[in-house]
């Protein structure tokens, strides 16, 4: 139950031949940020950077969509617990590889128009990890906001299990998962949960401090069901591609769900990885999610990144 939990906390395509063109060489004209949404999150763009003139675009992983069925009337209240643990999943067999192919289609799409900074966090590092992997020459900057940047190791369950990671909160999320994973595919958490311990241990783990509002707003944009898969695939960056992608790294401080230690530890091996292209570090004193407040501060990192300036 401990490696579901963390799972949800938390193949590819080959990479062009060749010398890689400057960014200021290769595209001109705005910014297109490309987002990759961490476990169980839905897909969107970034309206905070969009008003502040960028594009914003926001990758649709496979099963994350609001076509999925991920949201069916079991969910709904009053709920249907015996239906809940036993319907089979839309994301049973989906994994790395089809987060990957979703993504690099994205990128490539919008490549066309202009710099693209490809941005994630939490889980959906893993993405980013692969994306990097395979098409550098059409990534200007990637961006890892608390997210699993997996150099030394394969996977973020493997960084789960380091000493740095041995204060993950990510098993609070155990209280609120309805379904054996083995029996329906996936990963199933209940956000729609009346059990307030369950509830306040998820709190703590990913927003800690943020009001009730904040807290069950954040939720529910959630999506029940997560791949069983991603968390323990191999998702470890290349030197030779990834690696030539200019790169930044958002803290987060107070985050309970990927300690600061193990952020710190792959920000660390990274640039040992690449000592002549180091992470850009930015550090904000935010928890896991961060509140609206404090999701400025973030914004603020982003819209001042070399890329954004570009025309």
């Amino acid at each position: 139950m401990r490696a579901a939990a963390a799972t949800v906390a938390a193949g590819g395509l080959l990479a062009a031949s060749g010398p890689t063109a400057s960014a200021g060489e290769r595209r001109r004209g705005t910014t297109t940020f490309v987002v990759v949404t961490g476990a169980s999150g839905t897909p969107g763009g970034i309206d905070a950077l969009s008003l502040r003139g960028h594009r914003t675009v926001g990758v649709n992983l496979p099963g994350h969509g609001g076509t999925d069925a991920q949201f069916a009337h079991d969910y709904q209240c009053p709920q249907d617990p015996a239906s809940l643990a036993t319907r089979p999943s839309p994301m049973a067999g989906v994994g790395l590889d089809a987060y990957e192919a979703a993504a690099v289609d994205v990128v490539r799409t919008v490549a066309e128009y202009g710099p693209v900074i490809l941005y994630g966090g939490s889980m959906g590092g893993a993405t980013l990890n692969r994306v990097g992997n395979a098409v550098p020459h059409l990534i200007d900057r990637i961006v890892y906001d608390t997210a699993f940047c997996c150099v030394d190791l394969a996977s973020p369950e493997d960084y789960f299990a380091t000493p740095e990671g041995s204060t993950t909160l990510a098993g609070n999320l155990v209280g609120l998962v309805v379904a054996d994973p083995a029996v329906i595919g996936a990963v199933r958490a209940n956000y729609r949960s009346a059990d307030r311990p369950s509830l306040d241990a998820l709190r703590e783990a990913l927003m800690a401090g943020a009001s009730d509002a904040e807290f069950y707003g954040m939720l529910a944009h959630l999506q029940p069901d997560e791949s069983l898969t991603v968390g323990r695939e191999n998702s470890r960056v290349n030197k030779s591609t990834w690696g030539r992608i200019p790169r930044t790294y958002i803290r987060h401080t107070a985050d309970r769900m990927i300690p600061i230690a193990l952020q710190d530890r792959m920000i660390a091996e990274a640039d040992r990885l690449t000592p002549r292209n180091r992470f850009d570090v930015h550090t904000v004193d935010v928890p896991h999610a961060a509140t609206s407040a404090q999701f400025g501060q973030i914004v603020d990192i982003l819209d001042r990144l070399p890329e954004c300036r570009r025309r």
